[in-house]
């Protein structure tokens, strides 16, 4: 365990797991953070109380939690998770085997990411986020969870097995994106996307299918260098 990081409350740290400097897992909640305001104590004994307050959090095998990165109460890492610098991850998220997510992204309260899913730097996930397995996020990509801020209604946004979201693509609130499906960099995603079929623009259309796209994917593989 790196120097300055804190592991509180009933965390598990599974072996082969490396906690980086400065990480802390088992983060309290709002509500836990709110009880503890009123104390007129000093910062070692919050700590203590903190520790006492936070539910923990479990983590798995063999997982890499980078720098600074913070991971709340409640929440699930599977094995071989990596998480890169300044992660958030808020409670009750839950998150599958071998899953990358990269430095600077926030996933908020309560989602589910599966299995091998790619999250690139400075992604955002709001809450109730729906992750299927497979799926790949770019860099900078957003997702929301209301349509009509600041309702009072939040609705879950689901991206599918295989599908692929673009570097600065935009999905709002409650949009499906099916499966095998891709989105376009830069995209405003403001309606389902069907399984199989490419999307781009603003708002997002469909331009392809992703034949066409992994078609064109293989050609550009198979281009060599000078």
């Amino acid at each position: 365990m790196g120097p300055g990081a804190l592991i509180l409350g009933p965390s598990s740290i599974g072996a082969g797991t490396l906690i980086d400097a400065f990480v802390v897992v088992g983060y309290l909640t709002r509500s836990s953070l709110m009880s503890l305001r009123s104390l007129n104590i000093n910062a070692t004994k919050l700590l203590e109380e903190g520790d006492k307050l936070s539910r923990g959090a479990k983590i798995g095998r063999n997982c890499l939690i980078r720098t600074g990165s913070v991971i709340y109460e409640g929440c699930e890492i599977d094995d071989e998770v990596e998480v890169g610098h300044n992660v958030l991850i808020r409670e009750n998220t839950i998150t599958g085997r071998s899953t990358v997510i990269g430095s600077g992204t926030i996933i908020e309260g309560q989602c589910r990411i599966g299995r091998n899913v790619s999250i690139q730097s400075n992604a955002f996930l709001p809450l109730l986020t729906v992750i299927e397995d497979d799926v790949f996020i770019g860099p900078r990509a957003v997702i929301t969870n209301d349509k009509y801020p600041k309702s009072r209604r939040i609705v879950p946004t689901v991206v599918k097995r295989r599908a692929i979201l673009g570097a600065n693509a935009t999905i709002i609130a409650g949009v499906t994106v099916g499966e095998e499906a891709v989105v376009a960099a830069g995209a405003v995603v403001t309606k389902d996307v069907k399984p199989g079929k490419v999307v781009a623009g603003v708002p997002a259309k469909e331009v392809g299918d992703v034949a066409d796209y992994k078609a064109k994917k293989k050609a550009y593989e198979g281009v060599k260098g000078d």
